[in-house]
């Protein structure tokens, strides 16, 4: 079953934009009373029939919807793009595939890249969202100072990895209890020592994901996958 975003879905009948009635129509065929999958990003999946096969502006009948509920467990990961920016995208593909309810972009002393658009890491969201059957969309924040962050963050949920030398915990311990986590991923070359330090001077607890070295995004999906591998 083909499946589509509709992010404003409010009543009986859907009408999609008119780049996706093209696709749906001209090439997906599809015609007068096929049925799609709709997800709203919200929680929502609906059965919806072709009511109007028109290229511009093709109708869906809503048949039947069903509301998931979130997960139990927030996951949170607030991580320094890379000057690549494939690998970011990357990473939000797999992370929402995984599942992941909020990603923030940090902006730290050792970034390479400052300035991040969402556009295109919001459309591989949404792509991945539809690939993998999720209800929810995830959030994506946009870039925010490092110093910024943790100044508001609630830091008894609040995590850090780095690579400097010290006492940390598993995050696999960690995710084990509560009800959601942040997990801090910096940018290529670490977090300096004085990020670090004012992290755990706001109570931000060092955690590790393993004794490999990991490049960013590798470091940032794996937080991902080991809260959903704890967890669920």
């Amino acid at each position: 079953m083909h499946t589509f975003y509709a992010p404003d879905l409010t009543g009986p009948t859907y009408t999609l934009p008119e780049d996706e009635s093209k696709h749906a129509v001209r090439v997906l065929r599809l015609g007068t009373g096929d049925v799609v999958e709709l997800l709203d990003g919200r929680g929502s999946r609906y059965d919806a029939a072709v009511a109007d096969a028109n290229p511009k502006r093709c109708q869906l009948r809503i048949t039947q919807h069903e509301s998931m509920p979130p997960r139990s467990y927030f996951t949170h990961v607030a991580v320094a793009p890379t000057k690549n920016l494939d690998r970011m995208e990357w990473f939000v593909e797999k992370a929402v595939e995984i599942g992941v309810e909020r990603i923030t972009f940090l902006r730290c002393a050792r970034s390479e890249r400052r300035e991040l658009k969402l556009d295109r890491l919001e459309k591989i969201a949404i792509s991945a969202m539809k690939q993998s059957g999720q209800a929810w969309l995830p959030q994506l924040d946009e870039m925010t100072d490092y110093a910024a962050f943790v100044g508001a963050a609630a830091s008894e949920t609040t995590f850090i990895a780095h690579l400097e030398e010290g006492e940390r915990t598993a995050l696999t311990q960690v995710a084990a209890t509560g009800n959601g986590c942040c997990v801090l991923i910096g940018p290529e070359g670490d977090f300096t020592p004085a990020e670090i330090e004012l992290a755990l001077s706001r109570g931000i607890r060092p955690v590790t994901l393993g004794s490999s070295r990991l490049r960013t995004e590798t470091a940032a999906l794996a937080a991902v996958f080991t809260v959903h591998l704890v967890r669920e």
